[in-house]
């Protein structure tokens, strides 16, 4: 059995991989891997607070593992960090980092030289599945997510915070990728098959941040600041 670390961004792509490796007898995730900006304590780009993804990772049982950031972060650092994490790892037994990509291929391209680097490897167990039957089986598996980052290019504000669904899904512009794989969308994934209980959340505010919309998502029964 191959033991990897999971990219773990919180989101719909993240978490259909993390069921995909479950299922399979051929790997153990021992950790998710996430990359938290500091100061904020968010995490990149899609912008939900790193006690909602710990409550993700406490929930499916696998501990989180953080990279953390500065603002505005150049790619030399945060190469520099990640390379830290993965040696250390590394050293523990993990020999790959499992990614959700779906058909970016430089993307991929880029993580494999990385992990080549530090002697790991990449696996992609969603790659150049169709998205609009892999967003399907989203649904259908009963994972329940919300839209918790929207390009404005490519969407209206108002898609922000909404749940993803089958409704959603039949209200997204003809030019949309149905699984945001062209960085349309983000999402935050709160229930489904891999986890063992519902994480709590409120949608807060709606704002526009770094020429993103972002809804703002708070531990339950917390005040939601942004």
């Amino acid at each position: 059995m191959l033991d990897v670390l999971l990219s773990w961004s919180g989101g719909k792509d993240s978490s259909l991989t993390l069921h995909a490796l479950m299922r399979s007898d051929r790997y153990r995730v021992r950790a998710l891997l996430t990359t938290v900006t500091e100061g904020y304590d968010r995490v990149s780009m899609h912008g939900v607070r790193r006690r909602l993804l710990q409550a993700q990772a406490s929930s499916v049982g696998i501990p989180l593992e953080v990279a953390w950031i500065p603002k505005d972060s150049s790619n030399a650092v945060y190469e520099e960090r990640m390379r830290a994490l993965l040696e250390k790892h590394q050293g523990l037994g993990v020999t790959a980092v499992a990614f959700g990509d779906l058909f970016l291929a430089d993307i991929r391209a880029y993580r494999e030289a990385r992990l080549r680097e530090v002697g790991m490897k990449g696996v992609f167990p969603l790659w150049h599945r169709k998205t609009d039957k892999l967003a399907a089986r989203f649904i259908d598996l009963g994972f329940k997510a919300v839209l918790c980052c929207v390009d404005p290019k490519r969407l209206s504000r108002d898609f922000c915070g909404l749940p993803y669904d089958e409704e959603l899904l039949s209200r997204l512009p003809p030019d949309v990728d149905p699984c945001g794989e062209n960085g349309e969308f983000h999402t935050f994934v709160y229930d489904g098959p891999i986890f063992k209980t519902r994480v709590g959340f409120e949608v807060g505010k709606v704002v526009l941040r770094q020429g993103f919309y972002f809804a703002d998502l708070a531990p339950k029964g917390r005040a939601s600041r942004v």
